[in-house]
């Protein structure tokens, strides 16, 4: 089925589930792009709540032709910069490795603002909603605690699991307990992967967007408890990838290599 007739359908679908939508006349754009757009925003609104397996299924075919769009790359094209540590610069969502760890809040079910920029939106929007039923299921309405951490599967992103973690949120100057609550993230995010004996992980620079975490500080923390993990499992991991967006922060791993 073609993109255009599956968005027009789950456009009329989620418009007229939810009734702030469906008694607001709410007017459906021209353009793919726009209706992409607004699709993406009702869906990020929408509470874990069950959904039939028809939608489900209707999502998850939009995202796989949206994914073939898509230049994916796999764990081999990224070059090693130290023993099994490798620096990528680009989409996380695009690396085809077995897991790649997600920077959510205390809920874990994905951030609820429309159309936002964060990681947390991005994942969860091209994974699709099976995540957030999926993290529904694993959490039951429980927030998870700084540097606690879950698995779930990575549905429709190409990687094969997704690791859940808290960070800290940096209200003011970074204390220590801060720093090992990050550190902490790290560690928990390995551990999971090493239990479930997963060979490449590719981690973002946690807590450095909206909960305002240092780059610089965070980058450093990041490399230090990822080579002495490595070091104490040496038999473990395959590859462990660090992934940065902006030149910036590609500057802030290169220099701790």
């Amino acid at each position: 089925m073609q993109k255009e007739k599956i968005i027009d359908q789950l456009l009329n679908y989620f418009i007229q589930e939810e009734k702030r939508f469906a008694n607001a006349n709410v007017d459906i754009p021209q353009s793919y792009e726009e209706k992409r757009y607004l699709l993406r925003g009702i869906i990020n609104l929408r509470p874990p709540y069950p959904l039939k397996e028809e939608i489900l299924a209707l999502e998850d075919e939009l995202l796989q032709l949206e994914l073939k769009e898509k230049k994916i790359i796999s764990s081999q094209e990224i070059p090693f910069v130290e023993g099994k540590m490798a620096l990528f610069q680009g989409d996380i969502t695009t690396l085809k490795v077995e897991a790649i760890v997600n920077p959510g809040n205390a809920a874990l079910l994905g951030c609820f603002l429309p159309n936002h920029s964060c990681l947390d939106n991005q994942i969860h929007t091209y994974a699709g909603i099976r995540l957030r039923l999926a993290c529904q299921e694993q959490r039951k309405g429980k927030e998870a605690s700084v540097g606690e951490a879950i698995i779930t599967k990575a549905y429709n992103l190409p990687c094969d699991y997704v690791i859940h973690t808290v960070g800290p949120m940096i209200t003011g100057e970074v204390t220590k307990k801060e720093e090992d609550l990050l550190a902490l993230c790290y560690q928990s995010c390995l551990s999971f992967a090493q239990e479930k004996n997963l060979k490449t992980i590719a981690f973002p620079s946690i807590s450095t967007g909206v909960f305002r975490f240092p780059k610089k500080q965070a980058s450093e923390i990041a490399v230090k408890t990822v080579r002495e993990y490595l070091k104490a499992h040496p038999n473990c991991f395959e590859k462990v990838i660090f992934v940065v967006f902006t030149k910036e922060d590609k500057e802030n791993y290169d220099r701790l290599f």
